[in-house]
Protein backbone atom coordinates (compact mmCIF):
# COMPACT_ATOMS: atom_id res chain seq x y z
CA UNK A 1 0.00 0.00 0.00
CA UNK A 2 2.97 2.08 0.79
CA UNK A 3 4.88 1.42 -2.79
CA UNK A 4 1.55 2.46 -4.46
CA UNK A 5 0.59 5.55 -2.35
CA UNK A 6 4.81 6.76 -3.51
CA UNK A 7 4.17 5.94 -7.25
CA UNK A 8 0.92 8.59 -6.98
CA UNK A 9 3.13 10.86 -5.07
CA UNK A 10 5.94 10.17 -7.75
CA UNK A 11 3.17 10.61 -10.78
CA UNK A 12 1.59 13.66 -10.14
CA UNK A 13 4.99 15.27 -9.66
CA UNK A 14 6.05 13.95 -12.79
CA UNK A 15 2.60 15.34 -14.44
CA UNK A 16 2.93 18.62 -12.72
CA UNK A 17 6.56 18.77 -14.02
CA UNK A 18 5.56 18.08 -17.37
CA UNK A 19 3.16 20.39 -17.83
CA UNK A 20 4.97 22.91 -16.32
CA UNK A 21 7.82 22.34 -18.59
CA UNK A 22 5.26 23.03 -21.54
CA UNK A 23 3.75 26.30 -23.03
CA UNK A 24 1.66 27.37 -26.35
CA UNK A 25 2.52 30.24 -28.33
CA UNK A 26 -0.94 31.41 -30.27
CA UNK A 27 -0.56 32.66 -33.22
CA UNK A 28 -1.31 36.20 -32.82
CA UNK A 29 2.03 36.12 -30.99
CA UNK A 30 5.91 35.67 -30.79
CA UNK A 31 7.94 34.71 -27.18
CA UNK A 32 11.14 34.27 -25.60
CA UNK A 33 12.75 32.17 -22.89
CA UNK A 34 15.22 33.73 -20.26
CA UNK A 35 16.63 31.91 -18.22
CA UNK A 36 17.58 33.18 -14.75
CA UNK A 37 16.99 37.11 -16.43
CA UNK A 38 18.72 35.94 -19.58
CA UNK A 39 17.44 35.66 -23.27
CA UNK A 40 18.18 31.54 -24.43
CA UNK A 41 15.93 31.58 -26.90
CA UNK A 42 13.99 33.93 -28.66
CA UNK A 43 11.64 34.37 -31.75
CA UNK A 44 9.41 31.15 -31.14
CA UNK A 45 7.03 30.56 -33.41
CA UNK A 46 3.17 29.62 -32.83
CA UNK A 47 2.68 26.36 -31.56
CA UNK A 48 3.80 24.13 -28.53
CA UNK A 49 7.42 24.24 -26.59
CA UNK A 50 9.05 23.17 -23.79
CA UNK A 51 11.22 25.05 -21.19
CA UNK A 52 13.09 24.01 -18.00
CA UNK A 53 10.47 24.17 -14.94
CA UNK A 54 11.32 27.01 -12.13
CA UNK A 55 14.35 28.33 -14.07
CA UNK A 56 13.25 29.42 -17.42
CA UNK A 57 10.39 31.84 -17.85
CA UNK A 58 8.82 32.41 -21.08
CA UNK A 59 7.43 36.29 -22.19
CA UNK A 60 4.97 36.16 -25.07
CA UNK A 61 4.41 39.51 -27.46
CA UNK A 62 1.74 40.37 -29.76
CA UNK A 63 3.05 40.04 -33.17
CA UNK A 64 0.09 41.38 -34.63
CA UNK A 65 0.14 45.09 -36.49
CA UNK A 66 -0.56 47.74 -33.42
CA UNK A 67 -1.09 51.13 -33.63
CA UNK A 68 0.52 54.49 -32.20
CA UNK A 69 -2.49 57.22 -31.88
CA UNK A 70 -0.56 60.04 -29.96
CA UNK A 71 -1.97 64.12 -29.26
CA UNK A 72 -1.86 66.63 -32.19
CA UNK A 73 1.25 68.30 -32.62
CA UNK A 74 2.15 71.58 -33.55
CA UNK A 75 4.68 71.80 -36.87
CA UNK A 76 6.10 75.11 -38.59
CA UNK A 77 5.84 74.61 -42.65
CA UNK A 78 8.66 76.56 -44.44
CA UNK A 79 7.13 79.44 -44.71
CA UNK A 80 7.27 79.49 -41.22
CA UNK A 81 3.03 79.05 -40.55
CA UNK A 82 2.33 77.38 -37.49
CA UNK A 83 0.08 74.06 -38.04
CA UNK A 84 -1.53 71.56 -35.87
CA UNK A 85 -1.21 67.58 -37.25
CA UNK A 86 -2.81 64.77 -35.89
CA UNK A 87 -2.02 61.37 -37.16
CA UNK A 88 -1.83 57.70 -35.93
CA UNK A 89 1.14 55.38 -36.92
CA UNK A 90 0.77 51.31 -37.74
CA UNK A 91 3.89 49.18 -36.58
CA UNK A 92 4.71 45.72 -35.59
CA UNK A 93 7.56 43.45 -33.19
CA UNK A 94 9.87 42.88 -36.00
CA UNK A 95 13.14 41.67 -33.87
CA UNK A 96 11.72 40.34 -30.42
CA UNK A 97 15.16 40.50 -28.54
CA UNK A 98 16.19 43.87 -29.48
CA UNK A 99 12.34 44.89 -28.43
CA UNK A 100 12.56 43.21 -25.30
CA UNK A 101 15.93 44.94 -24.35
CA UNK A 102 14.97 48.23 -25.47
CA UNK A 103 11.66 48.61 -24.45
CA UNK A 104 12.18 48.00 -20.44
CA UNK A 105 11.54 44.04 -20.55
CA UNK A 106 9.20 44.77 -23.95
CA UNK A 107 6.29 46.80 -22.64
CA UNK A 108 4.41 47.83 -25.61
CA UNK A 109 3.46 51.25 -23.27
CA UNK A 110 7.43 51.97 -23.08
CA UNK A 111 7.54 50.98 -26.82
CA UNK A 112 5.14 53.56 -27.56
CA UNK A 113 6.72 56.38 -25.61
CA UNK A 114 10.27 55.65 -27.13
CA UNK A 115 8.56 55.38 -30.65
CA UNK A 116 6.62 58.31 -30.35
CA UNK A 117 9.33 61.12 -30.50
CA UNK A 118 11.03 59.22 -33.63
CA UNK A 119 7.93 59.58 -35.53
CA UNK A 120 7.58 63.37 -34.17
CA UNK A 121 10.83 64.21 -35.43
CA UNK A 122 10.19 62.65 -38.92
CA UNK A 123 7.51 64.74 -39.39
CA UNK A 124 9.11 67.75 -38.07
CA UNK A 125 11.81 67.84 -40.49
CA UNK A 126 9.35 66.75 -43.57
CA UNK A 127 6.81 69.81 -42.24
CA UNK A 128 9.86 72.48 -42.15
CA UNK A 129 11.01 71.60 -45.95
CA UNK A 130 7.19 72.16 -47.45
CA UNK A 131 4.87 75.07 -47.88
CA UNK A 132 1.39 74.81 -45.86
CA UNK A 133 -0.26 74.38 -49.39
CA UNK A 134 2.07 71.37 -50.06
CA UNK A 135 1.59 69.86 -46.42
CA UNK A 136 -1.94 70.16 -46.80
CA UNK A 137 -1.87 68.66 -50.80
CA UNK A 138 0.67 65.72 -49.78
CA UNK A 139 0.04 65.00 -46.25
CA UNK A 140 -2.11 62.08 -46.96
CA UNK A 141 -0.21 60.49 -49.72
CA UNK A 142 3.67 61.52 -50.39
CA UNK A 143 4.36 62.69 -47.42
CA UNK A 144 3.90 58.97 -46.03
CA UNK A 145 6.54 57.44 -47.97
CA UNK A 146 9.39 60.06 -47.00
CA UNK A 147 8.45 58.98 -43.41
CA UNK A 148 8.92 55.78 -43.02
CA UNK A 149 12.23 55.56 -44.31
CA UNK A 150 13.50 58.09 -41.97
CA UNK A 151 11.26 56.77 -39.38
CA UNK A 152 12.28 53.08 -39.17
CA UNK A 153 15.86 54.44 -38.79
CA UNK A 154 15.65 54.97 -35.18
CA UNK A 155 12.53 52.23 -35.07
CA UNK A 156 15.10 49.81 -35.99
CA UNK A 157 17.17 50.24 -32.43
CA UNK A 158 13.57 49.34 -30.55
CA UNK A 159 12.78 46.01 -32.82
CA UNK A 160 10.27 47.80 -34.26
CA UNK A 161 9.00 48.25 -38.05
CA UNK A 162 6.37 51.07 -38.68
CA UNK A 163 4.10 49.95 -41.41
CA UNK A 164 2.27 53.32 -41.96
CA UNK A 165 1.66 56.73 -41.16
CA UNK A 166 -1.14 58.40 -41.36
CA UNK A 167 -2.33 62.32 -40.87
CA UNK A 168 -5.75 62.52 -40.16
CA UNK A 169 -6.45 66.49 -39.30
CA UNK A 170 -4.22 69.06 -40.40
CA UNK A 171 -5.28 72.59 -38.30
CA UNK A 172 -4.21 76.29 -37.98
CA UNK A 173 -3.87 77.02 -34.02
CA UNK A 174 -6.15 79.66 -32.66
CA UNK A 175 -3.22 81.14 -30.34
CA UNK A 176 -1.54 82.23 -33.59
CA UNK A 177 -0.04 85.37 -31.70
CA UNK A 178 2.70 83.30 -30.87
CA UNK A 179 3.95 82.85 -34.44
CA UNK A 180 6.44 86.03 -34.17
CA UNK A 181 7.95 85.20 -30.89
CA UNK A 182 8.68 81.43 -32.37
CA UNK A 183 9.97 82.92 -35.44
CA UNK A 184 12.56 85.10 -33.90
CA UNK A 185 13.82 81.86 -32.28
CA UNK A 186 13.98 79.82 -34.85
CA UNK A 187 15.42 82.31 -36.91
CA UNK A 188 17.88 83.30 -34.73
CA UNK A 189 18.58 79.66 -34.12
CA UNK A 190 19.13 78.80 -38.01
CA UNK A 191 21.43 81.55 -38.71
CA UNK A 192 23.98 80.41 -35.97
CA UNK A 193 24.29 76.62 -36.84
CA UNK A 194 24.66 78.53 -40.53
CA UNK A 195 27.41 80.36 -40.03
CA UNK A 196 28.88 78.16 -37.77
CA UNK A 197 28.30 75.30 -40.71
CA UNK A 198 29.83 77.32 -43.18
CA UNK A 199 32.68 78.19 -41.09
CA UNK A 200 33.44 74.70 -40.61
CA UNK A 201 33.08 73.38 -43.75
CA UNK A 202 35.40 76.80 -44.99
CA UNK A 203 38.08 75.32 -42.71
CA UNK A 204 37.66 71.99 -43.94
CA UNK A 205 37.77 72.53 -47.60
CA UNK A 206 40.59 74.08 -47.07
CA UNK A 207 42.72 71.48 -45.25
CA UNK A 208 41.41 69.03 -47.59
CA UNK A 209 42.79 71.31 -50.65
CA UNK A 210 46.24 71.38 -49.04
CA UNK A 211 46.72 67.76 -48.24
CA UNK A 212 45.45 66.78 -51.97
CA UNK A 213 48.05 69.25 -53.38
CA UNK A 214 50.73 68.30 -50.93
CA UNK A 215 49.93 64.50 -52.15
CA UNK A 216 49.81 65.29 -55.78
CA UNK A 217 53.52 67.18 -55.78
CA UNK A 218 54.89 63.88 -53.98
CA UNK A 219 53.16 61.61 -56.13
CA UNK A 220 54.38 63.98 -59.62
CA UNK A 221 58.08 63.81 -57.73
CA UNK A 222 58.38 59.63 -56.94
CA UNK A 223 56.79 59.04 -60.27
CA UNK A 224 59.73 61.50 -61.76
CA UNK A 225 61.92 59.53 -60.07
CA UNK A 226 60.94 56.31 -60.58
CA UNK A 227 60.70 57.12 -64.44
CA UNK A 228 64.06 58.39 -64.35
CA UNK A 229 65.46 55.19 -62.57
CA UNK A 230 63.76 53.06 -65.54
CA UNK A 231 65.17 55.23 -68.30
CA UNK A 232 68.56 54.92 -67.00
CA UNK A 233 68.14 51.24 -66.36
CA UNK A 234 66.72 50.54 -69.75
CA UNK A 235 69.35 52.82 -71.63
CA UNK A 236 71.96 50.95 -69.68
CA UNK A 237 70.34 47.30 -71.09
CA UNK A 238 70.40 48.56 -74.26
CA UNK A 239 73.61 49.67 -74.64
CA UNK A 240 74.96 46.42 -73.24
CA UNK A 241 72.74 44.40 -75.35
CA UNK A 242 73.86 46.45 -78.60
CA UNK A 243 78.01 45.84 -77.24
CA UNK A 244 77.34 42.33 -77.17
CA UNK A 245 75.53 42.14 -80.73
CA UNK A 246 77.94 44.00 -82.19
CA UNK A 247 81.04 42.09 -80.78
CA UNK A 248 79.91 39.06 -81.73
CA UNK A 249 78.71 39.78 -85.31
CA UNK A 250 79.59 43.44 -86.32
CA UNK A 251 78.34 43.14 -90.29
CA UNK A 252 75.21 41.49 -88.75
CA UNK A 253 74.75 44.48 -86.44
CA UNK A 254 75.40 47.19 -88.94
CA UNK A 255 73.39 45.27 -91.50
CA UNK A 256 70.22 45.22 -88.39
CA UNK A 257 70.57 48.73 -87.69
CA UNK A 258 70.65 49.85 -91.42
CA UNK A 259 66.74 47.50 -91.54
CA UNK A 260 65.26 49.21 -88.51
CA UNK A 261 66.72 52.83 -90.21
CA UNK A 262 64.31 51.82 -93.15
CA UNK A 263 61.99 50.97 -91.21
CA UNK A 264 61.49 53.95 -89.50
CA UNK A 265 62.07 56.00 -92.22
CA UNK A 266 59.69 54.69 -94.78
CA UNK A 267 57.36 53.90 -91.98
CA UNK A 268 54.34 56.22 -93.16
CA UNK A 269 54.67 54.93 -96.62
CA UNK A 270 55.08 58.26 -97.88
CA UNK A 271 58.05 59.56 -97.84
CA UNK A 272 60.49 59.94 -100.87
CA UNK A 273 63.90 60.01 -100.87
CA UNK A 274 66.80 61.14 -103.24
CA UNK A 275 70.19 59.49 -102.59
CA UNK A 276 72.90 58.85 -104.79
CA UNK A 277 73.71 55.28 -105.91
CA UNK A 278 76.06 54.76 -103.84
CA UNK A 279 75.41 56.25 -100.60
CA UNK A 280 75.85 54.37 -97.42
CA UNK A 281 72.46 54.48 -96.76
CA UNK A 282 71.70 52.12 -99.87
CA UNK A 283 74.52 49.64 -99.10
CA UNK A 284 72.59 47.00 -98.39
CA UNK A 285 70.45 47.50 -101.50
CA UNK A 286 73.59 46.85 -103.93
CA UNK A 287 73.81 44.13 -106.14
CA UNK A 288 77.22 42.96 -103.86
CA UNK A 289 75.43 42.68 -100.39
CA UNK A 290 74.79 39.74 -98.70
Amino acid sequence: MRNLTTLLILGVVAVVAAMGSMFIVNESQTAIVLNLGKIVRSNLQPGLHFKVPMVEEVRRFDRRILSLDDAPERYLTAEKKDVEIDFFVKWRISNVTTFYRAASGGDEEAAKARLTPIVKNALRNEINQLSLAAVVASGRSDLTGRLLKNINVGASTLGIEVLDVRIKKINLPQDSEILPSVFNRMRAERTRVANQLRAEGQQGAEGIRAEAERQRQVLLADAERDAQVQRGEGDGRAAEIGAAAYGQDAEFYAFYRSLEAYRQSLADGKTTMVLEPDSEFLRYFGKDSH
